[in-house]
């Protein structure tokens, strides 16, 4: 890969696997092939993200109705159900590789101590 059959001002119309008639091999660094394939930024790229970005919305949409007993789990279908899960597991093992800035203790139980510094009173 890749062959492509291109138009006569040399643009992609379509990609192959295989060599085909007609088609010629471009190199697969080809900027062509990256801006055919929605690598460049391009639409396709940017309808990508925003789908992710649309996944992300209704898993957190989907959380809150479960926090606030309006839907439960068991109401979503075996397959919704196991997706949710499998996404939650992923985002969590993420987590675990995440820059940690106020270490492992909750910041609740840090913001109540007493700083003593050589500058006069406690704050």
């Amino acid at each position: 890969m890749p062959y492509a059959l291109l138009t006569p001002d040399g643009q992609i119309s379509s990609l192959y696997r295989d060599p085909q008639a007609g088609a010629h091999f471009l190199a697969p660094d080809d900027a062509r092939v990256h801006a055919f394939l929605g690598g460049d930024g391009g639409p396709a790229q940017q309808f990508a993200s925003l789908d992710a970005d649309l996944v992300r919305v209704l898993e957190d949409l989907i959380d809150a109705l479960i926090q606030r007993n309006v839907l439960m789990v068991t109401d979503l279908p075996v397959e919704a159900q196991q997706k949710l899960f499998n996404r939650k597991n992923v985002r969590d093992q993420m987590k675990n590789y995440s820059l940690q800035l106020f270490g492992s203790e909750p910041l609740s139980t840090r913001i109540d101590e007493v700083v003593s510094t050589d500058f006069g009173d406690t704050l």
